[in-house]
Protein backbone atom coordinates (compact mmCIF):
# COMPACT_ATOMS: atom_id res chain seq x y z
CA UNK A 1 0.00 0.00 0.00
CA UNK A 2 1.15 3.55 -0.68
CA UNK A 3 1.61 6.21 2.22
CA UNK A 4 -1.07 8.04 3.73
CA UNK A 5 0.61 10.40 5.87
CA UNK A 6 2.83 13.42 5.74
CA UNK A 7 6.75 13.15 6.55
CA UNK A 8 7.23 14.45 10.11
CA UNK A 9 8.56 18.20 9.80
CA UNK A 10 9.64 20.09 12.71
CA UNK A 11 8.62 24.06 12.36
CA UNK A 12 6.29 25.46 15.12
CA UNK A 13 3.20 23.90 13.36
CA UNK A 14 4.53 20.55 14.61
CA UNK A 15 5.64 21.50 18.23
CA UNK A 16 3.62 21.34 21.62
CA UNK A 17 3.42 23.25 24.76
CA UNK A 18 6.07 21.83 27.49
CA UNK A 19 4.46 23.43 30.36
CA UNK A 20 1.38 25.65 30.77
CA UNK A 21 1.78 29.05 29.61
CA UNK A 22 2.48 31.62 31.64
CA UNK A 23 -0.64 33.80 31.78
CA UNK A 24 -0.30 37.81 33.33
CA UNK A 25 -2.53 40.58 32.77
CA UNK A 26 -0.12 43.60 31.49
CA UNK A 27 -0.37 46.72 30.13
CA UNK A 28 -0.24 45.33 26.65
CA UNK A 29 -2.94 43.01 27.91
CA UNK A 30 -2.34 39.11 27.90
CA UNK A 31 1.14 37.97 27.74
CA UNK A 32 1.58 34.41 26.98
CA UNK A 33 5.22 32.67 27.77
CA UNK A 34 4.97 29.44 25.50
CA UNK A 35 7.61 26.73 26.43
CA UNK A 36 8.72 23.85 23.27
CA UNK A 37 9.35 21.00 23.16
CA UNK A 38 9.78 18.47 20.37
CA UNK A 39 6.53 16.66 20.02
CA UNK A 40 7.55 13.52 18.97
CA UNK A 41 9.74 11.13 21.21
CA UNK A 42 10.58 7.89 20.85
CA UNK A 43 8.26 5.24 22.09
CA UNK A 44 6.16 7.90 23.56
CA UNK A 45 2.98 5.67 24.38
CA UNK A 46 4.88 3.87 27.05
CA UNK A 47 6.45 6.69 28.95
CA UNK A 48 3.65 7.99 30.42
CA UNK A 49 3.72 7.10 34.08
CA UNK A 50 1.03 4.55 35.93
CA UNK A 51 -2.26 5.89 36.11
CA UNK A 52 -1.97 5.41 40.30
CA UNK A 53 1.02 7.86 40.62
CA UNK A 54 -0.15 10.93 39.61
CA UNK A 55 -3.49 12.57 38.62
CA UNK A 56 -5.05 11.37 35.53
CA UNK A 57 -6.40 13.57 32.76
CA UNK A 58 -7.71 11.79 30.17
CA UNK A 59 -7.46 7.80 28.70
CA UNK A 60 -5.60 6.50 25.70
CA UNK A 61 -6.92 3.90 24.05
CA UNK A 62 -5.32 2.27 21.07
CA UNK A 63 -7.47 3.64 18.23
CA UNK A 64 -8.75 -0.33 16.55
CA UNK A 65 -10.34 1.10 13.66
CA UNK A 66 -7.09 2.44 12.06
CA UNK A 67 -5.45 -0.96 12.69
CA UNK A 68 -7.77 -2.56 10.63
CA UNK A 69 -6.64 -2.48 7.62
CA UNK A 70 -7.99 -5.12 5.70
CA UNK A 71 -11.90 -5.82 6.49
CA UNK A 72 -13.85 -7.80 4.21
CA UNK A 73 -16.59 -5.80 2.42
CA UNK A 74 -19.45 -7.99 4.01
CA UNK A 75 -18.34 -7.47 7.89
CA UNK A 76 -17.54 -3.51 7.23
CA UNK A 77 -20.98 -2.87 9.07
CA UNK A 78 -20.62 -4.65 11.46
CA UNK A 79 -16.77 -4.24 12.27
CA UNK A 80 -18.32 -0.34 12.17
CA UNK A 81 -20.87 -1.12 14.57
CA UNK A 82 -18.52 -2.00 17.47
CA UNK A 83 -15.66 0.13 16.82
CA UNK A 84 -18.57 2.91 17.51
CA UNK A 85 -19.20 0.83 20.80
CA UNK A 86 -15.82 0.78 21.33
CA UNK A 87 -15.86 4.71 21.25
CA UNK A 88 -18.45 4.63 23.79
CA UNK A 89 -17.40 2.71 26.23
CA UNK A 90 -13.97 4.71 26.49
CA UNK A 91 -16.20 8.05 26.80
CA UNK A 92 -18.54 6.01 29.57
CA UNK A 93 -15.05 5.32 31.23
CA UNK A 94 -14.10 9.01 31.08
CA UNK A 95 -17.03 10.57 32.29
CA UNK A 96 -16.64 8.12 35.28
CA UNK A 97 -13.03 9.36 35.76
CA UNK A 98 -13.96 12.76 35.55
CA UNK A 99 -16.88 12.01 38.18
CA UNK A 100 -14.77 10.51 40.77
CA UNK A 101 -11.90 12.56 41.32
CA UNK A 102 -12.56 12.38 45.79
CA UNK A 103 -12.24 8.90 45.41
CA UNK A 104 -9.50 8.73 43.73
CA UNK A 105 -7.36 11.25 45.41
CA UNK A 106 -7.92 8.34 48.52
CA UNK A 107 -6.88 5.41 46.26
CA UNK A 108 -3.74 5.03 44.31
CA UNK A 109 -5.11 2.23 42.43
CA UNK A 110 -9.23 3.19 42.15
CA UNK A 111 -8.66 4.55 38.62
CA UNK A 112 -6.99 1.09 37.57
CA UNK A 113 -9.15 -1.19 39.20
CA UNK A 114 -12.69 1.11 39.18
CA UNK A 115 -11.99 2.41 35.47
CA UNK A 116 -9.50 0.92 33.27
CA UNK A 117 -9.69 -2.72 34.54
CA UNK A 118 -13.58 -2.72 33.79
CA UNK A 119 -12.84 -0.45 30.66
CA UNK A 120 -10.87 -3.49 29.34
CA UNK A 121 -13.03 -6.32 29.94
CA UNK A 122 -15.64 -4.50 27.97
CA UNK A 123 -13.48 -3.86 25.10
CA UNK A 124 -12.03 -7.65 25.15
CA UNK A 125 -15.83 -8.30 24.53
CA UNK A 126 -16.07 -6.16 21.87
CA UNK A 127 -12.95 -6.92 20.15
CA UNK A 128 -13.69 -10.82 19.99
CA UNK A 129 -17.28 -9.50 18.46
CA UNK A 130 -15.21 -7.84 15.99
CA UNK A 131 -13.20 -10.73 14.90
CA UNK A 132 -16.36 -12.96 15.16
CA UNK A 133 -17.77 -10.38 12.43
CA UNK A 134 -14.73 -10.76 10.26
CA UNK A 135 -14.86 -14.77 10.12
CA UNK A 136 -17.77 -14.64 8.94
CA UNK A 137 -17.45 -12.70 6.08
CA UNK A 138 -14.26 -14.79 5.15
CA UNK A 139 -11.80 -12.95 6.49
CA UNK A 140 -8.72 -13.96 8.78
CA UNK A 141 -8.89 -13.82 12.43
CA UNK A 142 -6.53 -11.19 14.12
CA UNK A 143 -4.76 -10.94 18.08
CA UNK A 144 -7.11 -7.86 18.49
CA UNK A 145 -6.85 -8.93 22.19
CA UNK A 146 -3.61 -6.82 22.61
CA UNK A 147 -5.61 -3.84 22.17
CA UNK A 148 -8.01 -4.01 24.64
CA UNK A 149 -5.59 -2.04 27.70
CA UNK A 150 -6.29 1.01 28.10
CA UNK A 151 -3.66 3.73 30.04
CA UNK A 152 -4.59 6.63 32.38
CA UNK A 153 -2.64 9.58 30.85
CA UNK A 154 -1.28 12.31 34.05
CA UNK A 155 -1.78 15.78 33.65
CA UNK A 156 2.01 16.46 33.79
CA UNK A 157 2.40 13.74 31.07
CA UNK A 158 2.30 14.07 27.08
CA UNK A 159 -1.26 12.65 26.49
CA UNK A 160 -0.24 11.34 22.75
CA UNK A 161 0.24 7.41 21.61
CA UNK A 162 2.98 9.01 19.79
CA UNK A 163 4.80 11.65 21.57
CA UNK A 164 1.41 13.44 21.36
CA UNK A 165 0.14 16.62 23.21
CA UNK A 166 0.30 17.53 26.57
CA UNK A 167 -2.05 15.87 28.97
CA UNK A 168 -4.35 19.09 29.35
CA UNK A 169 -3.30 18.97 33.00
CA UNK A 170 -2.94 22.85 33.03
CA UNK A 171 -5.56 24.10 35.85
CA UNK A 172 -8.03 25.33 34.11
CA UNK A 173 -11.12 25.17 35.48
CA UNK A 174 -13.55 24.48 38.37
CA UNK A 175 -12.48 21.91 41.32
CA UNK A 176 -14.39 19.19 40.94
CA UNK A 177 -13.51 17.55 44.16
CA UNK A 178 -10.04 15.89 44.34
CA UNK A 179 -8.33 17.64 42.43
CA UNK A 180 -8.49 20.83 39.55
CA UNK A 181 -10.58 19.26 36.24
CA UNK A 182 -9.05 19.99 32.95
CA UNK A 183 -10.87 23.40 31.59
CA UNK A 184 -13.92 24.74 29.69
CA UNK A 185 -17.62 24.53 30.70
CA UNK A 186 -17.68 20.78 30.83
CA UNK A 187 -14.35 20.12 32.61
CA UNK A 188 -12.55 18.75 29.39
CA UNK A 189 -11.62 21.74 27.62
CA UNK A 190 -9.99 24.02 26.37
CA UNK A 191 -7.43 25.29 28.58
CA UNK A 192 -5.57 28.35 28.86
CA UNK A 193 -2.41 26.45 27.11
CA UNK A 194 -4.45 25.65 23.77
CA UNK A 195 -4.53 29.35 22.55
CA UNK A 196 -1.75 31.60 21.15
CA UNK A 197 -1.55 35.13 20.35
CA UNK A 198 -1.03 34.62 16.19
CA UNK A 199 0.93 37.62 16.31
CA UNK A 200 3.22 35.29 18.99
CA UNK A 201 3.50 32.87 15.84
CA UNK A 202 6.71 33.41 13.39
CA UNK A 203 5.30 34.32 10.06
CA UNK A 204 6.32 31.18 7.04
CA UNK A 205 4.79 28.99 9.84
CA UNK A 206 2.32 27.38 6.96
CA UNK A 207 1.21 23.76 7.63
CA UNK A 208 0.12 22.56 4.43
CA UNK A 209 1.36 18.88 3.71
CA UNK A 210 4.76 18.61 1.21
CA UNK A 211 4.77 22.19 0.50
CA UNK A 212 1.17 22.46 -0.61
CA UNK A 213 -0.56 23.92 -2.64
CA UNK A 214 -0.19 22.20 -5.62
CA UNK A 215 -0.10 24.40 -8.34
CA UNK A 216 3.36 24.70 -10.09
CA UNK A 217 5.35 25.41 -12.64
CA UNK A 218 4.77 22.09 -14.41
CA UNK A 219 1.71 19.55 -14.11
CA UNK A 220 -2.00 20.43 -13.26
CA UNK A 221 -2.09 24.23 -12.25
CA UNK A 222 -5.80 24.85 -13.15
CA UNK A 223 -8.54 24.90 -10.58
CA UNK A 224 -11.78 24.22 -9.72
CA UNK A 225 -14.24 26.68 -7.24
CA UNK A 226 -17.72 25.24 -6.06
CA UNK A 227 -20.09 27.68 -3.68
CA UNK A 228 -22.22 25.27 -1.33
CA UNK A 229 -22.88 28.20 1.09
CA UNK A 230 -22.08 28.25 4.97
CA UNK A 231 -24.58 26.18 6.37
CA UNK A 232 -27.17 28.40 6.25
CA UNK A 233 -29.84 25.70 6.72
CA UNK A 234 -28.41 25.05 10.47
CA UNK A 235 -28.10 21.29 9.28
CA UNK A 236 -26.36 19.36 11.71
CA UNK A 237 -25.59 16.07 13.37
CA UNK A 238 -23.56 13.98 15.49
CA UNK A 239 -23.21 10.92 12.71
CA UNK A 240 -20.73 10.20 10.46
CA UNK A 241 -21.36 7.99 7.57
CA UNK A 242 -18.21 7.35 6.17
CA UNK A 243 -16.65 6.04 9.64
CA UNK A 244 -19.80 4.74 11.63
CA UNK A 245 -22.63 4.12 8.75
CA UNK A 246 -25.65 2.88 10.59
CA UNK A 247 -24.72 4.20 14.09
CA UNK A 248 -26.69 7.01 15.16
CA UNK A 249 -24.06 9.02 17.39
CA UNK A 250 -20.93 7.74 15.93
CA UNK A 251 -19.16 10.84 15.86
CA UNK A 252 -20.27 11.69 19.32
CA UNK A 253 -20.21 15.45 18.20
CA UNK A 254 -21.49 17.59 15.81
CA UNK A 255 -20.90 18.35 12.55
CA UNK A 256 -21.39 21.16 9.78
CA UNK A 257 -23.18 20.20 6.33
CA UNK A 258 -22.57 21.86 3.28
CA UNK A 259 -23.74 20.27 0.16
CA UNK A 260 -25.56 17.33 -0.14
CA UNK A 261 -28.42 17.65 2.47
CA UNK A 262 -29.22 13.96 3.09
CA UNK A 263 -25.99 13.12 4.98
CA UNK A 264 -26.82 10.70 8.07
CA UNK A 265 -25.67 7.49 9.50
CA UNK A 266 -28.16 6.04 7.77
CA UNK A 267 -27.81 7.27 3.75
CA UNK A 268 -26.82 4.97 1.21
CA UNK A 269 -25.03 6.09 -1.41
CA UNK A 270 -28.24 5.88 -3.55
CA UNK A 271 -29.85 8.04 -0.62
CA UNK A 272 -26.72 10.72 -1.52
CA UNK A 273 -26.85 10.76 -5.34
CA UNK A 274 -30.84 11.71 -5.21
CA UNK A 275 -30.09 14.17 -2.24
CA UNK A 276 -30.83 17.71 -2.50
CA UNK A 277 -27.54 19.88 -2.43
CA UNK A 278 -26.89 23.40 -1.06
CA UNK A 279 -24.21 23.98 -3.82
CA UNK A 280 -25.20 26.78 -6.84
CA UNK A 281 -24.09 23.79 -9.19
CA UNK A 282 -26.85 21.52 -8.89
CA UNK A 283 -24.04 18.92 -10.31
CA UNK A 284 -22.53 19.14 -7.39
CA UNK A 285 -24.40 16.82 -4.68
CA UNK A 286 -21.11 16.08 -2.65
CA UNK A 287 -20.85 16.30 1.39
CA UNK A 288 -18.25 18.53 2.80
CA UNK A 289 -18.56 18.56 6.69
CA UNK A 290 -16.41 19.32 9.80
CA UNK A 291 -17.06 19.38 13.21
CA UNK A 292 -18.47 22.57 14.48
CA UNK A 293 -17.24 25.27 16.85
CA UNK A 294 -18.39 26.58 20.11
CA UNK A 295 -17.82 29.54 21.99
CA UNK A 296 -18.44 28.70 25.92
CA UNK A 297 -19.47 31.73 26.75
CA UNK A 298 -22.08 30.75 29.80
CA UNK A 299 -25.15 29.75 27.03
CA UNK A 300 -26.17 26.60 25.74
CA UNK A 301 -27.33 25.30 22.13
CA UNK A 302 -30.42 23.47 21.30
CA UNK A 303 -28.40 19.76 21.82
CA UNK A 304 -27.67 20.86 25.73
CA UNK A 305 -29.04 17.85 26.97
CA UNK A 306 -28.31 16.12 23.93
CA UNK A 307 -26.08 13.06 22.02
CA UNK A 308 -23.05 14.93 20.54
CA UNK A 309 -23.82 18.16 22.68
CA UNK A 310 -23.80 18.05 26.39
CA UNK A 311 -24.01 14.37 26.84
CA UNK A 312 -20.83 14.28 24.83
CA UNK A 313 -19.34 17.02 26.82
CA UNK A 314 -19.47 19.57 23.85
CA UNK A 315 -20.90 22.78 25.07
CA UNK A 316 -21.73 26.14 24.45
CA UNK A 317 -22.87 28.15 21.59
CA UNK A 318 -22.37 26.79 17.79
CA UNK A 319 -21.10 29.52 15.39
CA UNK A 320 -21.24 28.84 12.20
CA UNK A 321 -18.50 29.86 9.81
CA UNK A 322 -19.16 32.94 7.81
CA UNK A 323 -17.23 32.00 4.91
CA UNK A 324 -16.48 28.71 3.45
CA UNK A 325 -14.47 28.47 0.49
CA UNK A 326 -14.20 24.62 -1.41
CA UNK A 327 -11.58 24.59 -3.91
CA UNK A 328 -10.04 21.59 -6.09
CA UNK A 329 -6.39 22.09 -7.10
CA UNK A 330 -3.84 19.84 -9.18
CA UNK A 331 -0.80 18.16 -9.19
CA UNK A 332 2.61 19.58 -9.50
CA UNK A 333 3.93 17.06 -11.41
CA UNK A 334 1.09 15.57 -13.61
CA UNK A 335 -2.29 15.73 -14.48
CA UNK A 336 -4.91 14.52 -12.72
CA UNK A 337 -7.88 11.92 -13.03
CA UNK A 338 -11.53 12.21 -12.39
CA UNK A 339 -12.28 10.64 -9.12
CA UNK A 340 -14.38 8.01 -8.65
CA UNK A 341 -17.84 8.65 -7.06
CA UNK A 342 -18.49 8.15 -3.57
CA UNK A 343 -14.54 8.50 -3.27
CA UNK A 344 -14.77 9.22 0.33
CA UNK A 345 -11.89 10.93 1.75
CA UNK A 346 -10.78 12.00 5.98
CA UNK A 347 -7.98 14.59 6.59
CA UNK A 348 -7.07 14.82 9.89
CA UNK A 349 -7.50 12.55 13.40
CA UNK A 350 -10.48 13.21 15.60
CA UNK A 351 -8.42 11.46 18.08
CA UNK A 352 -5.25 12.78 17.02
CA UNK A 353 -4.40 14.14 20.84
CA UNK A 354 -4.19 10.54 22.27
CA UNK A 355 -3.38 9.01 18.81
CA UNK A 356 -0.29 11.24 18.30
CA UNK A 357 0.22 13.22 15.24
CA UNK A 358 0.17 10.49 12.41
CA UNK A 359 -2.29 11.77 10.98
CA UNK A 360 -2.99 15.40 12.11
CA UNK A 361 -3.58 17.49 9.51
CA UNK A 362 -4.86 20.86 10.97
CA UNK A 363 -3.99 24.73 10.05
CA UNK A 364 -5.61 27.16 12.67
CA UNK A 365 -4.99 31.00 11.67
CA UNK A 366 -6.40 34.52 10.98
CA UNK A 367 -7.35 36.80 8.39
CA UNK A 368 -4.31 38.61 7.90
CA UNK A 369 -2.34 36.34 8.91
CA UNK A 370 -2.31 33.27 6.86
CA UNK A 371 1.20 33.14 5.97
CA UNK A 372 1.14 32.24 9.58
CA UNK A 373 -0.42 29.14 10.94
CA UNK A 374 -0.60 26.41 13.95
CA UNK A 375 -1.82 23.02 14.33
CA UNK A 376 -1.57 22.50 18.25
CA UNK A 377 -3.06 25.74 19.07
CA UNK A 378 -6.47 27.75 18.94
CA UNK A 379 -5.34 31.54 17.48
CA UNK A 380 -6.07 34.43 19.54
CA UNK A 381 -7.09 36.99 16.59
CA UNK A 382 -6.86 40.56 16.86
CA UNK A 383 -9.70 43.13 16.65
CA UNK A 384 -11.05 42.66 13.07
CA UNK A 385 -8.88 39.36 12.60
CA UNK A 386 -11.62 36.09 12.02
CA UNK A 387 -10.34 32.66 13.14
CA UNK A 388 -9.59 30.70 10.04
CA UNK A 389 -9.49 26.77 9.53
CA UNK A 390 -7.54 25.32 6.57
CA UNK A 391 -7.70 21.61 5.47
CA UNK A 392 -5.77 20.10 2.05
CA UNK A 393 -7.18 16.78 1.19
CA UNK A 394 -4.92 14.24 0.17
CA UNK A 395 -4.61 13.63 -3.38
CA UNK A 396 -3.77 10.68 -4.46
CA UNK A 397 -6.31 7.45 -5.24
CA UNK A 398 -5.26 3.98 -5.35
CA UNK A 399 -7.40 3.59 -8.41
CA UNK A 400 -9.72 1.25 -7.21
CA UNK A 401 -11.30 2.13 -3.64
CA UNK A 402 -14.26 4.65 -2.64
CA UNK A 403 -13.31 3.36 0.58
CA UNK A 404 -11.29 1.33 2.98
CA UNK A 405 -11.23 -0.48 5.69
CA UNK A 406 -9.70 1.97 7.84
CA UNK A 407 -10.82 5.05 5.53
CA UNK A 408 -7.05 5.74 5.15
CA UNK A 409 -4.81 3.30 2.57
CA UNK A 410 -7.09 4.48 -0.59
CA UNK A 411 -6.17 7.51 -0.83
CA UNK A 412 -2.72 8.94 0.35
CA UNK A 413 -0.74 12.32 0.03
CA UNK A 414 1.77 13.30 -2.60
CA UNK A 415 5.47 13.04 -1.76
CA UNK A 416 7.87 15.44 -1.15
CA UNK A 417 8.45 16.16 -5.33
CA UNK A 418 4.76 16.51 -5.87
CA UNK A 419 4.36 13.16 -7.21
CA UNK A 420 2.43 10.17 -5.40
CA UNK A 421 2.87 6.70 -4.45
CA UNK A 422 3.78 3.62 -6.58
CA UNK A 423 0.44 2.82 -8.06
CA UNK A 424 -1.57 5.83 -6.73
CA UNK A 425 -2.97 8.26 -9.34
CA UNK A 426 -3.49 12.16 -8.91
CA UNK A 427 -6.66 13.51 -8.53
CA UNK A 428 -8.22 16.92 -7.92
CA UNK A 429 -7.15 17.90 -4.37
CA UNK A 430 -9.67 19.57 -2.20
CA UNK A 431 -9.17 22.48 0.04
CA UNK A 432 -11.63 23.22 2.07
CA UNK A 433 -11.00 27.04 4.08
CA UNK A 434 -13.54 28.24 6.60
CA UNK A 435 -13.63 31.78 8.29
CA UNK A 436 -15.20 32.77 11.26
CA UNK A 437 -15.28 36.21 11.68
CA UNK A 438 -17.93 36.24 14.49
CA UNK A 439 -15.61 34.42 17.45
CA UNK A 440 -14.88 36.93 20.34
CA UNK A 441 -10.92 36.95 21.05
CA UNK A 442 -10.90 34.48 24.83
CA UNK A 443 -9.52 37.06 27.64
CA UNK A 444 -8.55 36.10 31.02
CA UNK A 445 -10.15 36.70 34.48
CA UNK A 446 -7.89 35.90 37.38
CA UNK A 447 -5.96 33.26 35.63
CA UNK A 448 -8.94 32.08 33.74
CA UNK A 449 -10.25 31.89 30.31
CA UNK A 450 -13.85 33.73 29.17
CA UNK A 451 -15.50 33.04 25.79
CA UNK A 452 -13.05 30.29 24.92
CA UNK A 453 -14.37 28.72 21.82
CA UNK A 454 -13.43 25.50 20.70
CA UNK A 455 -13.64 22.32 18.35
CA UNK A 456 -16.38 19.53 19.36
CA UNK A 457 -14.22 16.49 20.26
CA UNK A 458 -14.79 12.65 21.21
CA UNK A 459 -15.02 13.37 25.08
CA UNK A 460 -11.61 12.38 26.25
CA UNK A 461 -9.38 14.14 23.41
CA UNK A 462 -9.87 17.56 25.96
CA UNK A 463 -11.27 19.73 22.75
CA UNK A 464 -7.43 19.95 21.62
CA UNK A 465 -7.40 22.25 18.24
CA UNK A 466 -5.16 19.03 17.12
CA UNK A 467 -8.03 17.29 16.89
CA UNK A 468 -9.67 19.32 13.84
CA UNK A 469 -10.65 17.20 10.70
CA UNK A 470 -12.75 17.38 7.57
CA UNK A 471 -14.70 15.05 5.68
CA UNK A 472 -15.60 14.80 1.54
CA UNK A 473 -17.85 12.43 0.09
CA UNK A 474 -17.74 12.93 -4.14
CA UNK A 475 -21.14 13.12 -5.71
CA UNK A 476 -20.36 15.51 -8.52
CA UNK A 477 -22.11 14.20 -11.63
CA UNK A 478 -19.91 12.70 -14.41
CA UNK A 479 -20.24 16.07 -16.81
CA UNK A 480 -19.27 18.31 -14.08
CA UNK A 481 -16.35 15.75 -12.56
CA UNK A 482 -15.22 15.80 -16.12
CA UNK A 483 -15.11 19.54 -16.54
CA UNK A 484 -13.13 20.18 -13.31
CA UNK A 485 -10.35 17.70 -14.60
CA UNK A 486 -10.30 19.64 -18.20
CA UNK A 487 -9.87 23.48 -16.19
CA UNK A 488 -7.53 22.26 -13.81
CA UNK A 489 -5.38 20.18 -16.66
CA UNK A 490 -4.95 22.77 -18.90
CA UNK A 491 -4.54 25.87 -16.17
CA UNK A 492 -7.71 27.21 -15.90
CA UNK A 493 -9.58 28.26 -13.27
CA UNK A 494 -13.41 27.46 -13.35
CA UNK A 495 -16.06 27.48 -11.29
Amino acid sequence: MGRNTRKRRTPLATKVIAGAAALAIGGGGLVWANFYASAHEEDGRHNATKSGQARVATINCPDVGQKLTKVPRKARWGVARELARLDRQITEAYSRLAETRQAQAGDANYVDNAILGPLKDKRRATLDRININIKRAGGQERDLGRFARCQGVPAEQPGGGDGGQNGGGQDGGQDNGGGQDNGGQAGNGPVADDFIRIEDVQPGTRNLPNGLPANGDTGSTGSFTTVCGTNENALRNSDNVIVAPGVSNGAQHQHDYVGNQANTAFASDEDLAGGDTSCQNQGDRSSYFWPVLRIQDGTQDIDQDQPGGGQDGNVGKIVAPTEVNLKFVGNRTSEVVAMPRALRIITGDAKAFTNGLGNANTAWSCTGFEDRQVTDKYPICPEGSGVVRTSSFQSCWDGQNTDSANHRTHVAFVGEDGSCPNGFQAIPQLQVRLVYDNIPAPQADNGQLVNPYAVDTFPEQLHKPITDHNDFINFFDENLMNEMVQCINSGQDCQ
